[in-house]
């Protein structure tokens, strides 16, 4: 009698064991699917990863190629042109700035004002990355805000940042939460959640344009040097991270010259740098920003080119 009333008492608790342990299982199993919904919500934050080939183009400001290339104060620039593909017949389009940044990213000049104050509603790289189902994002240095399309903020200048004319971007609160502060930038980097294309635009005391303490009354090697420590810092880590550089590619170029003009914006270097990319190789082939926009669109494999781009030269030469 009492060993009959044992046996139901010991598989309650066989039972008990069982559930609880099952109970357990299912509830680690609803704290995965919690996080990996999380990480699905996440996909149109920075913590995301991002997949598929990636560009970055970093735009400096007011630099002659003889300048540049060769100076001992610029180092890390000069390692990066050395070590990497470097076009030696790279032409700016216009002066002053602003066109030049509209040519990169639309194919067309826009305006030759930098205190151009109206929109673009043609079409523009940000508006075929989006068709394409692709990602991108403005990493402006001293940005106030994300999603900021206001005017200048020392040392943030507008009309380094073409993105803020775009209609597609303006009407879009989606498209301009896109445009975030440069801080963004390494958070992203060492999250691999840089997105499929990144313009970065330094402010106006790292980026050639002005002094590092915000004044013009310092010397041009004062000015270069300052660069080239920025590049070392931000872009450094960029070149280095084996996980961006096996399906991205950096491009590092001037906005146009400082005293040249010639074929409108004058001689400027422009450096290419990723694993597809062929190493310690100069090209003599004369480019400018279309062949950028187009060699850009080829890259993330968009086929419809904004503008100029279009029937621009590609730039192949430049791949291994």
């Amino acid at each position: 009698m009492m060993h009959g009333t044992r046996v139901p008492a010991i598989l309650l608790l066989f039972l008990v064991s069982f559930l609880i342990a099952c109970g357990t299982g299912g509830s680690s199993n609803t704290n995965t699917g919690s996080t990996g919904g999380t990480g699905s919500t996440g996909g149109t934050t920075s913590s995301s990863p991002t997949s598929g080939p990636r560009v970055v183009v970093v735009m400096l400001e007011n630099q002659d190629y003889g300048t540049v290339i060769g100076n001992t104060n610029m180092p890390f620039f000069n390692t990066l042109a050395t070590q990497n593909a470097l076009a030696t017949n790279f032409y700016g389009n216009v002066h002053p700035s602003l066109a030049n940044y509209f040519m990169l990213t639309a194919g067309v000049t826009v305006s030759t004002d930098d205190q151009f104050a109206g929109t673009y509603n043609g079409d523009n790289i940000a508006r075929q990355i989006t068709a394409a189902g692709k990602t991108w994002r403005i990493y402006a240095e001293s940005l106030p805000s994300v999603g900021y399309t206001g005017n200048d903020v020392y040392p943030y200048i507008k009309h380094h940042n073409p993105f803020v004319y775009f209609d597609d971007v303006l009407n879009s609160s989606a498209q301009k939460a896109n445009i975030v502060p440069f801080s963004q930038f390494s958070t992203d980097l060492s999250n691999n959640a840089l997105p499929n294309y990144a313009l970065v635009v330094p402010s106006n005391i790292h980026n050639g344009h002005d002094c590092p303490d915000g004044t013009s009354n310092c010397s041009l090697v004062t000015k270069i040097t300052a660069i080239d420590s920025w590049l070392s810092t931000n872009v450094g880590p960029l070149v280095q991270n084996s996980t961006f550089m096996s399906n991205g590619v950096v491009l590092v170029t001037f906005d146009e010259a400082a005293l040249d003009n010639t074929n409108g914006g004058g001689k400027v270097p422009l450096v290419i740098a990723g694993s597809s990319i062929k190493t310690g190789f100069q090209s003599t082939t004369k480019y400018q920003f279309e062949n950028v926009l187009r060699f850009t669109m080829d890259r993330l494999g968009v086929t419809s080119v904004p503008g100029a781009g279009a029937n621009a030269a590609n730039m192949s030469e430049f791949l291994k």
